[in-house]
């Protein structure tokens, strides 16, 4: 904690020096999962917060741990796991972190069930613009919206927090719900106290074929409707195969079941595999039988990064680009290393083909979401796409959540529920039609009710982004409050920008290098030199989460 300490005195007067200054700064950590342009990282002077990278306790008592905001959640996983205890929403990737997954929006299978990463947050230490340090909480009604009947008996358990006890919880409570999603936009994060729930060994995976994207979203809600189930979460391969994953935490395993793991080299990448177990069941609903449900146990770990190799299906698109390597087992296996999240984002990033990349997140209202479909089928025609079930806040947020009244589904919390629809794959080459591609699926999300994640390039003008995120006062005054007005704000963070300022950019230099790397397969390889150098692949190699088989068989049988 003493080394926690300094170096949140360190960074401290570091803000408090530019903010005397009032030169804006960015926060630099060494990692990033965002597909956005970092061209806006250049222009300011940073803020290092890379050493901030530790889990400093977990508390099995109070069931919470105090990690830092650069601990990626397979670090996260494998500190808690050795007491038995999970984070309730582990972002899918191992290398997101727990400050990123706070600043952005993080939804992944469990979110049906807890919501949005930072709704698992008890509070967090932050530094202000500046550089005053404070610890914010989420306040009284946090997670427990409206149920006023019962309310007091649930908060009485999340009120004393383990970081500052006796602050009072309502004090910096706008600045908690301000700061989620906030991209970073209101003060830096240097310490995060965070729930934990208890683990088991393994998850019972089950696979439910479906046939059409009605029946797919249909079956979404069933199996979010059945308490035992811990995630929640769909693949579309094509409009008339889709499969509904759901997975409930055990720490049985029947006799004679075979265990499978998704992070050795030759392992199947997970969507490929869950392909391939349901090609030739027919949909579940319209037949009873059983056969048409695939049943599989997983461990723990391997099933929250059961997406890392492969990256869901972005490695696949890696291999498009590098035409003449074949997409099979064998390459797979060989090229692994380069295969895994981390690498791969280092690379499309790097390679300057993150440009056309699609990559968006789209929070659609239920009702609209066959819809919705059916509009990026025509207009972009990427498969798989990935559905998520989402518990969602009541806004104004920056995450999706939903906006019209009319016909939506409140729980009896107050919460909202929406579907999360992932479209990841390339758009078109041209870059005048990638934007409109963009522009018009903007459009159509907004039509329907819908909100974009803002992990990635937003082309929305600034009235039509606060038109769409709502809260713009809010969020204003709180920047003013905490006297953060110096800092990009968060439209600042998110928006693409225009050719013309792109031109600009160009003429002052460092022009041939974007001109070589849009030379194939220049982009690619450079990407890849770049993630060899990072050594990333180290961090999956030498992974203690992964399952090893010997060790834990015996316990099995």
């Amino acid at each position: 904690m003493e080394r926690h300490r300094q170096a949140v005195r360190l960074i401290a007067a570091t803000v408090r020096g530019y903010f005397e200054k009032s030169i804006p700064f960015r926060i630099t950590h060494g990692s990033t999962n965002s597909t956005r342009p970092s061209r806006l990282k250049s222009q300011s002077r940073l803020v290092d917060i890379s050493s901030l990278k530790n889990v400093l306790e977990v508390d099995t008592t109070r069931r919470v741990a105090l990690v830092e905001p650069n601990v990626p959640m397979d670090r996260l996983v494998e500190s808690t796991l050795r007491h038995g205890l999970v984070p309730p929403v582990v972002m899918e990737f191992p290398g997101i972190t727990a400050g990123g997954g706070f600043a952005g929006t993080a939804g992944e299978s469990s979110s049906f069930k807890h919501g949005y990463f930072d709704q698992s947050v008890n509070a967090v230490e932050m530094v202000l613009p500046d550089g005053e340090v404070v610890v914010a909480k989420p306040g009284e009604d946090h997670h427990h919206h409206h149920h006023h009947h019962r309310a007091k008996i649930i908060t009485t358990t999340t009120t004393t927090t383990k970081l500052a006890p006796e602050e009072d919880a309502g004090k910096y409570a706008d600045l908690f719900h301000g700061a989620a999603g906030a991209v970073g936009s209101l003060g830096v994060t240097t310490l995060l106290e965070l729930q934990l729930v208890e683990a088991k060994r393994f998850v019972r995976t089950t696979y439910r074929r479906t046939n059409s994207t009605a029946e797919a979203i249909r079956l979404v809600r069933e199996e979010c409707a059945k308490p035992n189930n811990d995630y929640v979460d769909g693949i579309l391969f094509s409009e008339g195969h889709g499969v509904i994953v759901s997975g409930e935490m055990t720490d049985e395993i029947p006799a004679g079941e075979k265990v499978h793991t998704f992070s050795n080299p030759w392992d199947p990448w997970f969507y490929m595999h869950v392909r391939e177990a349901t090609a030739n069941s027919s949909s579940s609903s319209s037949s009873s039988s059983s056969s048409s449900v695939v049943t599989e146990y997983i461990p723990l770990a391997e099933y929250l990064f059961r997406y890392d190799r492969g990256g869901f299906w972005v490695g696949q698109a890696a291999f498009e680009y590098f035409r003449p390597v074949p997409f099979t087992r064998f390459f797979r296996w060989f090229l692994d290393d380069f295969l895994h999240t981390r690498m791969l984002y280092r690379a499309l990033h790097a390679s300057g083909e993150s440009g056309r990349f699609f990559v968006q997140d789209l929070g659609i209202p239920y009702e609209t979401a066959e819809e919705f479909i059916k509009y990026t089928n025509q207009s972009l025609d990427i498969w798989p796409l990935w559905l998520c079930p989402l518990k969602t806040p009541k806004g104004p947020s920056f995450h999706p959540h939903i906006r019209r009244h009319s016909g939506t589904t409140t729980t009896t919390t107050g919460t909202t529920e929406m579907l999360n629809v992932g479209v990841w794959g390339w758009g078109p080459k041209n870059k005048a039609d990638f934007v409109r591609v963009n522009r018009a699926l903007e459009a159509k999300v907004n039509e329907l009710g819908g909100m974009k994640w803002l992990y990635a390039h937003t082309y929305y003008s600034e009235p039509e982004f606060w038109d769409a995120f709502g809260g713009r006062e809010a969020y204003e005054a709180l920047r003013e409050k905490y006297r953060a007005t110096s800092l990009p704000s968060v439209y600042d963070k998110v928006k693409v920008r225009d050719d013309v300022e792109e031109e600009e950019e160009r003429k002052k230099g460092g022009g041939w290098k974007p001109f070589l790397k849009s030379l194939w397969p220049v982009g690619g390889l450079y990407g890849i030199v770049k993630g060899i150098q990072s050594k990333d692949y180290l961090l999956h190699r030498n992974a203690t989460w992964r399952w090893r088989a010997g060790g834990q068989k015996e316990k099995t049988t």
